[in-house]
């Protein structure tokens, strides 16, 4: 872990409902890892690998409850792990969606 990377190097819109002054990127991974996933930029996602590392990520991503599509095909692809690996997949695949049925 890179230990001189800090709250305020990652974008400040993925932060709208936190108290920085509070935020410790090691106690609070899972809610960091889950924000950049799925509202970071590039930058983030360069940083997020630089602080945890892609096991640490891939750790975290594949226990998940919620991902968006575009998130869990990019973390497929990165990690080359079939969707189905994932939490959030099988999780989808039991919740009926009556909106769209």
């Amino acid at each position: 872990m890179n230990s001189e990377i800090t709250i305020k190097d990652f974008s400040q819109h993925l932060f709208w409902d936190v108290d920085l002054a509070t935020f410790d990127l090691e106690k609070h991974h899972v809610h960091m890892i889950q924000k950049v996933l799925e509202y970071g930029k590039m930058s983030d996602w360069n940083l997020l690998k630089s602080f945890y590392g892609l096991d640490k990520i891939k750790e975290v991503s594949l226990n998940l409850r919620s991902l968006d599509a575009v998130t869990l095909s990019f973390l497929s692809t990165i990690f080359n792990i079939d969707k189905s690996e994932f939490r959030c997949y099988k999780h989808r695949q039991l919740v009926q969606n009556y909106w769209n049925s």
